[in-house]
Parts: structure tokens; sequence; C-alpha cells
């Protein structure tokens, strides 16, 4: 019986690791897909008219799409100076002063909730908060679309981040009697900062690839974004309307603008990732 319980045993281990290898395989299979495909069919679309001109007219080749990065650029920007403030300060609160308390439980039942709202709901939300009062259409209501999918993830990182410093650390500190703010700030902060620095830029790449929440909010303009206040064009939503268009410019500027995209996604995660590979 326990060589057959040992047989059983070593079998199950060699099946599981054989299809956790397959699984990762095929995802990195994909992922190669991807790449060569967006780059292979992006990548001859950028030049200097990609980076420099505005938008031409359906059939009038030339055209780039610099208004939609500037836009893009501003939007994620003021999401993340809204976004990334809040999730710190909720972060700091669930692990420093209300771990077990009734209202940080329902601070994290709250964030998590959030996080797994689909960003398509973000957008419907923001709409009818900021969009349909004041009748039009604003980078303002975009940036705080993507301000409300960023604040879960830096919050919950936050969290886990300072609840990895040792207790050690805030103990010594507050002996010699240090107040408990400059603790957090001087000593907690700096022991959490790599790990921290690391969910607030996978926040930011998350956001980076959103349309749904961008369509209800700041929509899109041809024009340069002279102020935010009103529709402001962004790479997202140019990629979806040039990619459904009939016309093969606007389809080839919509894969330069995926391109570039998932070019700056990838460059973020590979530099979460070497941050996130220092020791705190």
């Amino acid at each position: 019986m326990i060589v057959r319980h040992a047989f059983y045993r070593k079998g199950t281990d060699v099946i599981i690791k054989i299809l956790s290898t397959v699984s990762a395989c095929i995802g990195i299979l994909f992922l190669v897909w991807i790449l060569w495909e967006v780059s292979k069919r992006g990548i001859g679309a950028l030049g200097i008219n990609f980076f420099t001109k505005l938008p031409t007219p359906p059939g009038i080749e030339g055209g780039g799409v610099a208004n939609a990065l500037l836009g893009t650029v501003i939007i994620t920007l003021l999401a993340t100076v809204m976004g990334v403030p809040v999730g710190v300060m909720s972060g700091v609160y669930l692990s420093e002063f209300g771990k077990s308390t009734l209202l940080g439980k329902s601070v994290r039942f709250t964030l998590n909730v959030i996080m797994g709202v689909p960003s398509i709901i973000v957008g419907l939300f923001v709409y009818t908060l900021l969009v349909l009062p004041f009748g039009h259409f604003s980078g303002y209501a975009g940036a705080v679309s993507l301000a409300i999918i960023m604040l879960p993830v830096v919050a919950r990182t936050t969290e886990d981040m300072l609840t990895m410093v040792p207790n050690e650390l805030r103990e010594s500190a507050l002996a010699v009697g240090a107040p408990q703010w400059k603790v957090i700030l001087g000593i907690v902060f700096r022991a959490a900062k790599s790990g921290m620095l690391t969910g607030i830029l996978l926040a930011i790449a998350r956001v980076s690839g959103e349309t749904a929440p961008l369509l209800f909010t700041a929509l899109n303009s041809p024009y340069w974004p002279q102020s935010i206040n009103q529709p402001t064009a962004n790479l997202t939503v140019t990629i979806f309307n040039y990619a459904m268009s009939p016309f093969s410019d606007w389809q080839q500027i919509a894969w330069g603008a995926s391109f570039l995209i998932m070019m700056v996604i990838l460059l973020l995660t590979i530099l979460t990732r070497m941050i996130a590979r220092e020791k705190i």
C-alpha cells in the first residue's frame, strides 16, 4: 500500500508538472505571436509624420497621431496625480491603522470589488457623474475614470508592501520617541519603496491601454488638446476608430499606435520586474 501511494503521488506530481509546463509554453507562444504580429504590421507606420502631424481627413495620406500622443500623456499624468496619492494613503491606513478594524475590512472589501469591476462600468459611472451633468465630454472625466481604475491597484500593493516591513523597525523608532507619522514616512516607506513603486508602475501600465472608459468620458478629437475640459484626443480611442474604418492608411496608423502602446506597456512591465527584484 505504501508503494502504491508513493506511485500515485509521484505520478500526480509528474502530471501536474507537465500540465503546468505546457500551459506556460502556450502562454509564452501567444505572447510572442502577439508581439510579432503587432510589430510586423505596426512598425512600418512609425515615422516623422506619425509623431508630429495631426490626423488627416479620410483618403488623404501623411497624417499622424501627435495630438493623441499628447492627449494620452496628459490624461495619464492627471489620472496618476489623482489616483496614486489616494491609493497610497488608503494602503497606509489599511496597513498601519485599520488592519483589524471594521472600517478597514470594509475599505479592503470595497477595493477588491472595484478591482474586479469591468472598466466599461467605470466609464459609464464617470459618464453619469461628470459628462451628463456638464453636457460634454472632457479629458478631466477620462482622467477620473482611469484614476478610479488605478486606485485599488495602488492601495492593495501599498498595503501588502507595508505589511511586509518587519514590526521591529517600527518598534525601534517608536521606542526612541519618534512620532508615528515620521516612522511611516521616514522608515516604513523607505523600506517598502521598491514594492510601492512597482505597484504604481503596474497601475500606470494597466490604464495605458484602456479604451472603454475613455469612449464614455474623453471621447476623441482631431485637434490639439488646448484644454482638457473638452473632448480630448487619445491613442486608444484613435486605434478603435481607425481600426474600424475602411481606409487602409488609417488602419496602418492604428497598427502603429497599437505597436507604440504595446512597447510602452512592455517597457513598464520590464521596469517593474527589475524594481521588484531589489531587496527590501
